[in-house]
């Protein structure tokens, strides 16, 4: 089952777990598997229907450009990184 590491900013949804193991083969039943588990994280990393343009899907330590068409295998490492602003 791959496992997913939850951004900073979702914790207080899933409890204050870091990382956490849901089934799915996709990125996109892998989210629809955290928000059975979690409610309202689908929300907060979709808009539409698709992934919040703020929001890399990070799986195997390689940014996905299949984003939630992104085939997991069953050890996979799947992390949602919220982009980083700021600066002069």
């Amino acid at each position: 089952m791959p496992e997913i590491w939850i951004p900073s900013l979702l914790l207080p949804l899933s409890g204050g777990k870091q990382k956490v193991n849901v089934p799915g083969k996709t990125i996109q039943q892998v989210i629809d598997n955290l928000d059975l588990q979690y409610p309202g994280i689908r929300e907060r990393l979709l808009d539409d229907g698709r992934l919040r343009p703020s929001i890399s899907v990070v799986v195997d330590g390689i940014i996905s450009q299949d984003k939630l068409r992104h085939t997991l295998k069953e050890d996979s490492e799947v992390q949602f990184i919220p982009a980083v602003s700021g600066g002069s």
